[in-house]
């Protein structure tokens, strides 16, 4: 059966593209089209599409509003259109929050000059996105959303990243109540262990997760962490200014020279590939075309395995396909530890499946039990 996809964007001419795009595929079929968010909300409930691409800037009621909506009312995989630009990459963070699965840059020149590749990643993202966990899963908010709430103005880099000398209180993160798991029970508790780092990959829901896990811990976390996001080049400053907002711990987009330090959560800058040498020092390399992830989970963890020997702990969080999987079967080599999210708390259950189907994990835990037995493991 088709996957069934509403289209919901304010220009015309992005509607009918990503239309004609989406219904050239034998497996997907554009149930409708929505000008606003207010419509897509009304659309959503009347057709049940398996997925929406939603735009952020539109008339009546913006991407974000429509999102807390449809989440609360019938909650459906969305993939957000983004502009790629802080401003961009800090509004469709704000969409993830609001329970969007995935994200695509809007690049109308793209589509003009690529149309093949933009069809293929557009449909791959589709498919992808509607075997996601989103139905299986809630949010609980604040608050009933009562109204369409006015759009707040958008805010400078300075009023979301850190600006006082003491760490902030950790700031709420949506929460998700999660059916059943359905792959077993987890594991028992980690024994201690002197690890001298932490690596954490993660790619479709990873925003998200990564916020869930790392404002669990407390400031005097005592190992050094590199969190490996697949992410374009504008958003992963961003994000981890936002991080850095949320959690007790420190993070930062990681630069070259970077040294490794206790209670440092280092973030791989998009675009780029992130190593690690037996110094504790980051070198942060160009991204090679060759490789389909950059930054690329199995490269950090690779460079981690060659510099820690059995001194890692990696966590490979939700995500599509199996970036992590060849790096983490370096580190278990050397006796490292590997963790894996387990299926149920997945946004998308492929690299934590990868790691598991490989017979590399150490322990499969939930979501919101990582963060805790990283304390317990690491303190």
């Amino acid at each position: 059966m088709a996957v069934k996809v509403l289209v919901v964007d304010d220009s015309g001419f992005f509607r009918r593209r990503v239309s004609e795009i989406l219904s050239a595929d034998p497996t997907i079929q554009v149930v409708g089209t929505a000008t606003n968010g207010k419509e897509a909300i009304d659309q959503a409930i009347a057709l049940k599409p398996d997925v929406i691409t939603m735009d952020y800037e539109m008339p009546m009621m913006d991407g974000i509003t429509a999102v807390r909506h449809i989440m609360q009312r019938c909650p459906t995989p969305v993939l957000m259109f983004s502009s790629l630009t802080h401003e961009g990459a800090r509004v469709t963070l704000d969409a993830l929050d609001a329970g969007a699965v995935d994200f695509l840059p809007k690049n109308f020149e793209d589509i003009s000059r690529n149309p093949e590749k933009v069809k293929q990643l557009l449909c791959e993202k589709i498919l992808s996105i509607s075997r996601s966990n989103r139905r299986a899963s809630t949010y609980s908010a604040p608050a009933p959303v009562a109204a369409p709430a006015p759009t707040p103005a958008p805010s400078s880099v300075s009023s979301y990243g850190s600006s006082t000398p003491s760490r902030p209180a950790p700031a709420p993160v949506p929460v998700r109540t999660h059916a059943p798991a359905s792959s077993g029970p987890s594991s028992p508790a980690p024994k201690r262990k002197a690890y001298k780092l932490v690596a954490i990959g993660t790619s479709t829901g990873g925003p998200v997760a990564l916020q869930r896990v790392l404002t669990q811990l407390p400031a005097n976390f005592p190992a050094p962490i590199v969190l490996i996001q697949h992410m374009p080049a504008a958003f992963t400053k961003a994000f981890a200014e936002r991080l850095d907002k949320l959690c007790r711990i420190t993070v930062k987009e990681a630069e070259d020279g970077d040294i490794l330090r206790p209670g440092l959560a280092l973030l791989a800058p998009g675009g780029k590939q992130m190593m690690i040498d037996g110094r504790g020092a980051v070198k942060i390399l160009p991204g090679d075309e060759r490789l389909n992830y950059k930054p690329c989970v199995d490269i950090t963890f690779g460079s981690a395995a060659k510099s820690y020997g059995d001194k890692v702990l990696a966590v490979v969080l939700t995500g599509m396909g199996a970036d992590g999987r060849e790096g983490a079967r370096l580190l278990k080599q050397g006796g490292s530890a590997i963790w894996a999210q387990d299926e149920a708390s997945c946004v998308i259950y492929g690299m934590p499946m990868a790691i598991v189907k490989a017979d590399l994990a150490d322990a499969i835990y939930g979501l919101d039990d990582i963060g805790r037995h990283l304390v317990e493991a690491c303190i």
